[in-house]
C-alpha cells in the first residue's frame, strides 16, 4: 500500500492532474450531486472507499482490474476511452511514437480515472526505452559492479526519465534468486544467486524508482529463477515449498512493508502449494501466501498484485483462452490482469460481468482490488481492506 507521500509522488507522475477525477474521489460522506450538479441528500457513506465505489457501475470496476498492452496512441485512446480500462502496458511491439511528448497526456484526457501506465524496463536485455536514454546494465552485471547506493541512483535517473514521459509503474526489479547462465530465462535479469543480494540491489533500484515517483513491481513471484523450464513456452516447476521458504521468499519477507511496491506472480507451479498443473497466477493459495506473509512468517502485501502475461505464454494460452485466464486470474486473488493486445478487451468484459452476475467473481473481493489499484493510483487514502 503507498503511503501519502508515495501516492502523491505516484499522482505527480500521471500525464494529466488528479482534478479529472474530481466526480468520483469526492470524499465529502454528507453530500452528493445528480448528473446535472445540483446537490442530492446522500446515502452518507462510511468511507471515501464506499463512496468511489458508488461511483462506479460492475462494469467499470471491473475495467479497472485491466491492463493491456497497446500498439501506439490511437490503440491506447480508443480502448480507453470506449471501455474505462484502469491501465495500459507498453511493450517491445508498441509504435515508440507513443512515448513522444503529447500522446500518453492525450490518452489520459480520455479517461475520467488516471490510467496506470506500465513498462517492463529492467535493464539489460529487457529495456524499452534504451533507445531513447541508453542502455542501463541488468541487474546481474549492476551487482558485479556497483555498490547498492550507486544502483539507487541509477534506479532514481531511470525512473525520472520514465516519469518524464508519463509512466507510472515500471515491471521491475526482478528479485528471482537464480544461477543460471547470463542468457537464461531469468539469468542475468537476477542480481545473484545468494537471497541477501538479491535483496540488497533490489531494494535499493525499487527505492530510487520509488523517490521519482513511478512504483516499482517486484517479479515473479513466488519465483522463478531456479524453477525448471519457460513459463514463456510452457509451465514452469518451482522447488517444493519448504526450499522456496529458504530462498526465494526471503526478497519478498524482507522489501515488503519497506517501501510501496506491487507484486507481479508468475506462471508457476509450486510442488507442495499449488494443486498439479495449477500456475501461481491463478492459484488462490498462492495469492494467500503472498498476502498473509506466507502464514504470519512476514508481513503480508497488501498492495497491489498484477498477473504475468496472459495472452502470449504457453503456460497459460496452453490451458486457458484470455477471458478465462483474467476471470481465474482475479478470482485468484490477483488485483490487476495483464495482456498484450487491446482486441480481447470488450469479450473478457463480457466474461467477467457475467461471472460476477453468476456469483463466479466475488464482488467484496473485486471492491478491495478496486480499491487498491484507486489507492496505489493516488486517488483514495483510505484502507483498502475494508470497503
Amino acid at each position: 500500500m503507498l503511503d501519502g507521500m508515495g501516492m502523491r509522488r505516484f499522482v505527480a507522475a500521471l500525464a494529466v492532474p488528479l482534478v479529472t477525477v474530481a466526480p468520483l474521489a469526492a470524499c465529502d460522506p454528507g453530500s452528493s450531486s445528480e448528473p446535472d450538479g445540483e446537490p442530492t441528500p446522500s446515502s452518507a457513506p462510511e468511507s471515501c472507499g464506499e463512496d468511489y465505489l458508488e461511483d462506479l457501475d460492475d462494469r467499470d470496476r471491473l475495467a479497472q482490474l485491466l491492463m493491456v498492452g497497446v500498439r501506439g496512441s490511437e490503440d491506447a485512446i480508443t480502448v480507453v476511452r470506449e471501455h474505462h480500462i484502469g491501465g495500459v502496458f507498453i511493450g517491445g511491439w508498441t509504435d515508440v511514437s507513443f512515448l513522444d511528448d503529447g500522446p500518453i497526456g492525450a490518452m489520459q484526457a480520455a479517461s475520467r480515472i488516471p490510467v496506470m501506465v506500465a513498462i517492463d524496463e529492467e535493464g539489460g536485455r529487457v529495456s524499452r526505452v534504451a533507445g531513447l536514454f541508453g542502455a542501463i546494465p541488468s541487474a546481474r552485471e549492476s551487482a558485479r559492479t556497483m555498490s547498492p547506493h550507486e544502483v539507487r541512483a541509477l534506479g532514481r535517473e531511470r525512473g525520472e526519465q520514465l516519469a518524464g514521459l508519463g509512466i507510472t509503474v515500471d515491471f521491475a526489479p526482478v528479485v528471482d534468486v537464480s544461477e543460471q547462465p547470463d542468457g537464461g530465462v531469468i539469468g542475468d535479469r537476477s542480481y545473484s544467486d545468494d537471497p541477501q543480494t538479491v535483496t540488497e540491489y533490489a531494494t535499493a533500484f525499487a527505492a530510487g524508482l520509488d523517490e521519482a515517483g513511478v512504483l516499482p513491481v517486484i517479479k515473479h513471484f513466488p519465483g522463478h529463477g531456479r524453477a525448471s523450464g519457460d513459463s514463456h513456452s510452457g509451465l514452469a516447476t518451482t522447488p517444493p515449498l519448504e526450499s522456496l521458504r529458504e530462498d526465494e521468499f526471503l526478497p519478498y519477507e524482507q522489501m515488503i512493508g519497506t517501501l510501496p511496491l506491487g507484486v507481479m506472480t508468475g506462471h508457476l507451479e509450486v510442488p507442495g502449494l499449488t494443486p498439479a498443473g495449477e500456475p501461481a497466477s491463478l492459484s488462490p493459495q498462492v495469492i494467500d501466501v503472498l498476502r498473509s506473509g506466507d502464514g504470519g512468517r512476514w508481513a503480508g502485501h497488501d498492495g497491489v498484485v498484477f498477473t504475468d502475461d496472459l495472452s502470449g505464454m504457453k503456460a497459460i494460452t496452453d490451458r486457458h483462452p484470455v477471458p478465462e485466464a483474467v476471470e481465474l486470474a482475479l478470482a485468484a486473488g490477483n488485483d490487476i490482469a495483464l495482456w498484450l493486445t487491446t482486441d480481447e478487451v470488450p469479450e473478457v468484459l463480457d466474461h467477467l460481468q457475467a461471472a460476477l452476475n453468476s456469483g463466479d467473481l466475488d464482488a467484496e473481493q473485486i471492491n478491495r482490488s478496486v480499491l487498491r489499484v484507486a489507492e496505489a493510483k493516488g486517488l483514495l487514502d483510505c484502507d483498502p481492506s475494508s470497503p
